[in-house]
């Protein structure tokens, strides 16, 4: 699991611990938060290992799923049933650049879910299932974003990847515009995977709606900060938002089985639903997967 450590993913994991306390985690994320975890979930009694891992570096990615390659093979870990894919991250401009030369929300909320998948797709046993988070900002209107994030400009994948794909990449806007349509190309690389992946390893996407409260804006600045924190809130008391409780209990449902979903569907909260009509784009989604497999090369091999 990715992004277990804070907002809807620290929620998950403890649901997915107390649900199957035999189940071996494996945790995958930076330090210190992810090795502080481990020791809690560890004192808990819960059968759980970390590997350091830096989303915005892909030869990091690729080292962890190297290691869980290595353990799954001498069988160190029980067999791989589940990956639960849900860090994610929106910056304040789109001009944030990783040392791999790409524009990192798209590094880390595209880029590096394909390598964790497409590096350790001959490991699953039978049947799984890989759970990607996405977002209904790929909507791209006012019922799904409030106004708040602007509609995705799809471009060719090449150009997403990198800084100044979009208009005056220096502004917020251009950040928030980078984040949603990077969860757009997140749900087209779930209906490509699913085309790809074995019989019986199933993917699915997972829309936990709007989640006040996260930390998903930690790179904000402080009066955007402080509105999701303390303000936002609110809205979780009307259907346009959703409770960090509600939305981590509905991730590990997804991740459990508990909410039947075929591969490549759609889980809005809890219950399988139809993404934006423009995410249903099979020559969109060949040409994003061709550009991944390119841009990613390196740390594939």
């Amino acid at each position: 699991m990715t992004g277990a450590t804070r907002g809807i993913g620290r929620v998950a994991v403890d649901r997915l611990a107390a649900a199957v306390p035999d189940a071996h985690l494996v945790l995958l994320g930076r330090n210190p938060g992810v090795a502080a975890l481990s020791d809690d979930l560890g004192a808990r009694g819960h059968p759980v290992s970390w590997l350091e891992t830096d989303l915005l570096d892909l030869g990091s990615v690729r080292r962890a799923t190297g290691e869980l390659r290595t353990r799954l093979a001498a069988r160190q870990l029980p067999p791989l049933r589940t990956v639960v894919a849900n860090a994610g991250m929106q910056f304040t401009s789109a001009r944030t650049e990783t040392a791999d030369g790409f524009e990192a929300t798209f590094a880390v909320n595209v880029l590096a879910n394909h390598v964790l998948v497409r590096r350790l797709e001959d490991c699953f046993a039978v049947p799984s299932r890989i759970v990607v988070t996405v977002s209904d900002t790929h909507f791209g209107d006012f019922k799904h974003n409030l106004g708040m994030v602007p509609a995705p400009r799809w471009r060719d994948p090449e150009l997403l990847a990198r800084t100044g794909a979009f208009p005056r990449p220096g502004t917020a806007a251009a950040g928030r515009t980078a984040y949603s349509t990077s969860k757009l190309a997140a749900i087209h690389l779930v209906h490509e995977h699913a085309r790809r992946l074995p019989a019986g390893v199933d993917i699915v996407a997972y829309n936990p709606a709007f989640v006040p409260g996260t930390d998903l804006a930690r790179d904000a600045n402080a009066a955007a900060r402080f509105a999701m924190r303390r303000v936002l809130p609110v809205l979780t008391r009307t259907p346009f938002a959703t409770g960090m409780a509600a939305a981590g209990g509905y991730l590990a449902d997804v991740a459990l089985g508990r909410i039947a979903a075929p591969t490549g569907s759609y889980v809005d909260r809890g219950q399988v639903s139809r993404s934006a009509a423009a995410s249903y784009d099979a020559v969109r989604e060949l040409r994003l997967w061709d550009a991944l497999e390119r841009l990613t090369a390196p740390f594939l091999r």
